[in-house]
């Protein structure tokens, strides 16, 4: 009786370890698909919530740029252009609600995210007309409009959750020395 419940244990136990997936098994951070190796190394380095916000906006910042770039350099004959446009978009995106994300936590936990905050919010000010600018005029919005109308949103949400911050996170209060 007792060989039965063994077996039926360890039958047990091969049947769960299989069906978790490997990476998760052993507990390994998943990577995030819009950022490079580089990219999320710089992240896990940061340490920090403040300066991984900056680093969000740098990151989508590049993203903009590659955006910018791919509309300046139209070739009718590339197939792939559509695919690295939405790729883009959805990475600036990406970009842009793990920035939000920090700045939630960043607040939830009373960490110093003012300087990460101020470089979002910068940032933010040269993102949005661009991407409604997209929306509006941009050549072949079809093939993008989803995506775009998804950065759009993010970035507007993004932006009120930098005004909230800068609310909320008042200045270090300053020490005094004893007189």
């Amino acid at each position: 009786m007792r060989s039965t419940n063994i077996a039926g244990a360890i039958v047990l136990l091969a049947s769960i370890l299989n069906a978790v997936p490997a990476g998760m098994a052993y507990g390994a951070p998943q990577k995030k698909d819009y950022l490079s190796e580089a990219e999320a190394d710089k992240i896990r380095e940061a340490g920090e919530t403040g300066p991984r916000i900056a680093l969000y906006a740098g990151f989508a910042s590049d993203r903009i740029k590659k955006l910018q770039y791919e509309f300046a350099h139209i070739d009718p004959a590339d197939q792939k252009r559509t695919e690295r446009v939405n790729a883009l978009i959805n990475g600036y995106t990406g970009c842009i609600d793990d920035a939000a994300d920090s700045i939630e936590l960043g607040i939830e936990k009373q960490r110093d995210i003012r300087e990460g905050a101020k470089a979002l919010q910068t940032k933010i000010k040269e993102f949005l007309p661009y991407l409604q600018g997209l929306a509006a005029n941009g050549p072949e919005r079809e093939t993008y409009k989803s995506n775009l109308e998804d950065a759009i949103e993010a970035t507007q949400d993004a932006s009120k959750d930098v005004e909230k911050a800068m609310k909320e996170s008042s200045a270090a209060p300053v020490r005094r020395n004893p007189s």
